[in-house]
Formats: structure tokens, sequence, C-alpha cells
């Protein structure tokens, strides 16, 4: 394999590596958008319930962040 095929592979492969980064954080900030969207939905009663729904969605990024950072 030459210099040239072996550029023209590692372009392509960061190129489609790229592409896939992109691609899961587009995935996760949607699927945080959706959370922070029903909260937004739901009309809370008062502080403390709009409060409590955001600890929750909190405590799931934390517990993504715990997952993510074990592997």
């Amino acid at each position: 394999m030459s210099n040239e095929d072996r550029s023209a592979f590692l372009k392509e492969v960061q190129a489609r590596f790229d592409k896939k980064l992109k691609e899961n954080e587009i995935s996760i900030l949607e699927y945080w958008k959706e959370q922070l969207d029903r909260i937004q939905a739901m009309k809370p009663e008062g502080i403390a319930s709009l409060q409590l729904q955001i600890k929750k969605v909190s405590e799931m990024m934390a517990n993504r962040i715990k997952i993510l950072k074990k592997v």
C-alpha cells in the first residue's frame, strides 16, 4: 500500500468517524431536548414541582455520565 493510498484511506476513515461522532452528538442533544420539552409542557403548579423535575433530569444526566466514564 503506497503512502497516497494510506493517506486516502486515513482521510476516509477520519471522515466516517467525524460523521458518526456528529450523528451521535445530534442524537444525544435531541434526547435531552425532549426531556426538557416534557418539563416545559408539564405546566407545574409551583416552583417545587419544577425543581423536582429539573433534579430528575439532572440525575438522569449524572447517571449517564457515570456509565460512560466506566466504559
